[in-house]
């Protein structure tokens, strides 16, 4: 399993600009798809939660990049645990390009703060992150 959960993408042309390589927002966004794909294979009792009155809700995101990735690029995006407090959370993201001989080149490191809250829309608290969750992520340190 190891110390990461791992979401593998292959860069489509609509993720790029004009010059070629991908737009900066698509990081961002991969990292919101590793965060849900994680939920829905490890953490499934979350996912109900959502439905019921659950809410996380992201206070920060950030990405710094190192080199750029093309269209048809296949990239691995790396999440990780960084801190579990006892209403929020913190992931590590690691953008690795997947080279066809096997190499592996670090291409972006980004981050995302989380905070788990419930109630009605107008009335939301912060609450304790969920057993769940906190299980699932163990591995993931």
């Amino acid at each position: 399993m190891g110390t990461h959960y791992e979401l593998r993408h292959i860069v489509g042309f609509e993720e790029t600009n004009l010059v070629g390589n991908v737009y900066y927002v698509n990081y961002l966004r991969w990292q919101g798809r590793c965060r849900e794909m994680f939920l829905k294979e490890h953490a499934p009792q979350v996912l109900a939660e959502l439905r019921d009155d659950l809410k996380l809700f992201t206070l920060r995101v950030d990405c710094e990049f190192f080199a750029e990735i093309t269209a048809f690029d296949e990239v691995a995006i790396r999440m990780r645990l960084v801190e579990l407090a006892q209403t929020q959370l913190e992931f590590g993201f690691d953008y690795v390009r997947l080279d066809p001989g096997g190499g592996e080149t670090l291409v972006a490191r980004g981050a995302q703060r989380v905070a788990c809250m419930r109630g009605p829309n107008t009335r939301t608290a912060p609450t304790r992150v969920p057993d769940s969750l906190t299980d699932a992520l163990k591995p993931y340190q």
